[in-house]
């Protein structure tokens, strides 16, 4: 699941969380972000046993990522934004922080002069 909140200077936080997954003692979030390192990213688990981390990333692009369980199971996000195929015959999920440009305002009537008759 993921959660994203705008900050300032073009950036995101997002929150990264995986429901439990039984048996499963270390998870590690790998994607785009951290070049698909399988240990630079783990994640804490919660009391109830769900997982989560939260970075910070630049918008105005979308990210590929999956988790990694216990070093040998990969797992997709099912809440993520979209999925697009990997080479190796599965998908990978993504987050979208392409930030949608809002349309331009039209720019404001000029009343007309008013005539005064002399």
């Amino acid at each position: 699941m993921l959660t994203k909140r705008k900050l300032a200077k073009g950036k995101f936080r997002v929150m990264f969380t995986m429901l439990p997954i039984e048996g499963v003692k270390q998870l590690n979030l790998v994607g785009d972000f951290n070049n698909w390192s399988i240990t630079q990213t783990p994640l804490k688990q919660a009391a109830d046993g769900s997982w989560s981390v939260a970075l910070t990333l630049d918008g105005g692009r979308q990210y590929q990522y999956r988790f990694f369980a216990d070093g040998q199971q990969w797992h997709n996000d099912w809440q993520a934004d979209a999925y697009v195929p990997n080479q190796f015959g599965s998908d990978n999920s993504v987050v979208n922080l392409t930030v949608e440009e809002q349309p331009a305002k039209a720019p404001a009537r000029k009343k007309a002069a008013s005539r005064k008759k002399a």
